[in-house]
């Protein structure tokens, strides 16, 4: 036999004791694994780059069902991200199947001597290290890549070709699952709600009746009727005249619902993620990648788009069929000026008003605004850096946000939802004045006085006749903030019986 190629030097740390586990009913040990491939996945979950890199390891694990395992690692970046429960709702939110231990400590992010996120660390089956990859990884071209590790460990006889069975999580039975987004027309008596976690959207009126439900619920990209279309994990929603606009996350695709036809068509993106394939940034809507829109906003026959994935702004001209780079040079930072010159974020949430479109920059805690005349000038209006968050009110560099994800614009002001602090803010875009509106800044669900009630890492924010409607995610439900009364309800869906 030739020498071997893939035989690691240093053997794989073990999880220390004390760990918590999901998806597993006792904490595992590196022993354990012998006879299997392993990765580890380093991850945190608010990073969009481990979010695709989920989906990834995803198509490689199918690709080899007895002889590979894949471990979740999470490393958190956000004080939000230490909790078990948190991770445990990111597990049920993204669908992740395989074990997942909570590093709170960043144990054995040190121990592994990991330097970003995502990172996958290839444990041999005599559990020795033998690789490392950073960033996110091409499914295709890893598969290629682990055949012929695996052929080699079949010559050597290390593999055991039994699968290792796990526990799942389980969700708790809700009408809606980890809600995203949402829009709504006051004058219609309209309320559209991302169901994201069940791959689908609502219609309801403002007061919770269920008019229609669009896509089947299954995980899918299939144009046609409401009731046979499919969409993955959608977020973003807005709505022009009987039009409903999609950002059908997950799929990497821009969708388009004829409330009056009631169907749903696709009308920008390839269905590829952009950066693992090659095509054009600009041009015709069809032949562009998208990466992950998280959010949509309709003004002037055009769409603008938070592409979170690229850290940019796209702008997709409806009637020319066209999309283009509106702002961000690409590269995740924080950085002002001309549009093509500006850095962001991952762009989680956006808002218009007459002069300004305004951008929940969720990986920097920061708000954002880009003019919408010629000069097209990117502007911070709070927020300093990828790695400067807090919950704290004030002023400008004072201000302190932690993973915000939601904005929205009414009567001159900017309401945002704190995400990852559980609180709902209020921002005057002159002043740059951010004071608490909603939230103690405990996880949880508690109707009541605005200072008295629970969120739980609240996504997607919408005002309309003196409230403010706000997609608690985690709690699965949708509250209605009463700027009037101060008070805060839990939104009562009604479905039509079956």
């Amino acid at each position: 036999m030739a020498k071997p190629q893939f035989r690691g030097e240093v053997r794989a740390p073990d999880f220390p004791v004390g760990l918590d586990w999901l998806n597993s009913d006792h904490p595992l040990h590196i022993k354990e694994l012998r006879g299997q491939l392993v990765i580890l996945h380093f991850w945190t979950f608010c990073c969009i780059n481990c979010m695709h890199a989920l989906a990834q390891l995803r198509v490689i694990a199918e690709a080899f069902p007895d002889t590979l395992t894949i471990i979740s690692v999470h490393s958190p970046k956000f004080p939000r991200e230490q909790f078990t429960n948190s991770i445990r709702d990111a597990v049920l939110r993204y669908g992740i199947d395989h074990p997942v231990v909570n590093d709170r400590n960043m144990h054995l992010w040190q121990q592994y001597a990991v330097r970003a996120w995502p990172t996958l660390m290839f444990i041999d089956p005599e559990n020795r290290v033998i690789g490392r990859h950073e960033g996110e990884i091409v499914p295709e071209a890893a598969i290629e890549q682990i055949r012929p590790m695996l052929e080699e460990f079949e010559e050597r006889g290390l593999l055991t070709h039994q699968p290792l069975y796990f526990t799942h999580e389980v969700a708790s039975q809700s009408y809606l699952a980890f809600p995203g987004k949402l829009c709504l027309d006051e004058s219609a008596d309209r309320l559209i709600i991302s169901d994201s976690g069940h791959h689908r959207l609502i219609e309801t009126s403002l007061s919770g009746q269920v008019r229609r439900v669009i896509g089947t619920g299954l995980e899918g990209h299939a144009d046609g009727a409401i009731d046979a279309a499919s969409f993955r994990r959608p977020q973003g929603v807005t709505l022009a005249d009987n039009v409903l606009y999609v950002a059908d996350t997950e799929n990497h695709l821009i969708r388009r619902v004829d409330l009056d036809t009631e169907r749903v068509d696709t009308i920008a993106g390839t269905g590829d993620q952009a950066g693992l394939v090659e095509t054009p940034t600009s041009g015709p809507a069809h032949a562009v990648a998208l990466d992950s829109p998280w959010d949509v906003q309709y003004r002037d026959k055009a769409l603008y788009i938070a592409m979170a994935g690229t850290h940019q702004i796209m702008r997709f001209h409806l009637e020319r069929e066209e999309i283009e780079i509106f702002a961000g040079k690409g590269p995740e930072g924080i950085g002002d000026g001309p549009s093509k010159e500006a850095f962001f974020a991952q762009p989680n949430g956006l808002a218009l008003s007459t002069q300004n479109l305004y951008v929940a920059d969720s990986e920097t805690s920061a708000i954002r605004s880009v003019n919408l005349d010629a000069t097209r000038q990117v502007q911070t209006l709070v927020g300093e850096g990828l790695f400067v968050f807090g919950d704290q009110d004030g002023t400008g560099e004072q201000v302190r946000l932690q993973h915000v994800q939601g904005i929205c614009f009414s009567a001159g002001k900017l309401y945002l939802t704190d995400t990852y602090n559980n609180r709902i803010k209020v921002l005057d875009p002159h002043t740059r004045q951010v004071t608490t509106l909603a939230g103690t800044g405990e996880a949880g669900l508690s109707d009541g006085t605005f200072q008295g009630a629970l969120f739980n890492e609240p996504a997607g924010i919408a005002s309309a006749a003196g409230k403010l409607y706000v997609a608690d995610t985690n709690n699965n439900v949708v509250r209605i903030l009463d700027l009037r009364t101060s008070m805060v309800t839990t939104l009562n869906i009604e479905a039509p019986l079956k």
